[in-house]
């Protein structure tokens, strides 16, 4: 006689179909010591029935007017306890794995990001991964659907590809030290600013707009990239570095 699913969560809430034979006129499916809510003759083959709260392990039994039935086993899962998430954000676009740790994640079936679901890959009972859904720029809430519930409580940071449009101004020295000032745009959560691969130390001064100080570098137009979590932009040849002149 199986049960499907054969596992739900401890508060109990969990709609299950058994199968078997003489079925018809099922008055009573216990789990354990506890009477089922919910009980439905679907067919003489068929029963759906609610799982009232329990835990660990208990054998199911359906009663109609000929007796009762052998037990067979249903485990009360525990909600999942979510302890970290990694990265914490990413592009706009979706596409970033994310590792999720905490503890009862085994029975993960779903993972939302916001309103937007995803399925998650369950590494052990401590850790999943699952691929971010495409969401709109800022915060989420993060949750974890189990057999035993869902968990809410983590956050994750949805963030727009950075773009740029201009560097004022477009040259300096060799020697670096040139403040320059990056218009683009989603500039905000700027992790890092580059001249020719050389990192740049750098403010960020609203969404449109970054302060950079060039590296020193060779003479020569260079690329100048800006990244975040989401990704980057490469202004090809953007700035030129001039030689000092020389007796």
């Amino acid at each position: 006689m199986p049960i499907s699913p054969s596992q739900g969560s401890t508060g109990g809430g969990t709609t299950v179909t058994i199968t078997g034979t003489n079925l018809s006129g099922t008055t009573a499916v216990r789990f354990g010591n506890k009477s089922a809510t919910g009980v439905t003759n679907v067919s003489p083959t068929e029963v759906t029935a609610v799982s009232p709260s329990g835990s660990g392990s208990v054998g199911v039994t359906v009663t109609t007017p000929g007796g009762t039935s052998n037990p067979v086993p249903f485990y009360y899962v525990g909600a999942p306890f979510k302890q970290t998430i990694s990265p914490a954000g990413g592009s706009t676009a979706g596409g970033e794995t994310v590792t999720i740790n905490g503890t009862g994640l085994s029975s993960a079936t779903n993972v939302a990001f916001g309103a937007n679901n995803a399925t998650p890959v369950v590494v052990s009972d401590s850790q999943l991964t699952v691929v971010a859904p495409a969401g709109a720029a800022g915060p989420v809430g993060v949750s974890v659907t189990t057999a035993g519930g869902t968990n809410n409580g983590l956050s994750y940071t949805y963030v727009a590809d950075p773009t740029i449009t201009s560097l004022t101004p477009d040259s300096g020295p060799t020697s670096g030290g040139t403040a320059v000032t990056i218009a683009g745009t989603n500039l905000t959560s700027t992790d890092s600013v580059t001249f020719d691969g050389t990192p740049a130390p750098f403010t960020v001064l609203s969404d449109a707009s970054v302060s950079a100080v060039t590296p020193p570098g060779a003479a020569g137009a260079v690329d100048v990239v800006v990244s975040n979590d989401a990704g980057s932009a490469t202004a090809a040849d953007a700035y030129t570095y001039i030689a000092g002149p020389g007796i």
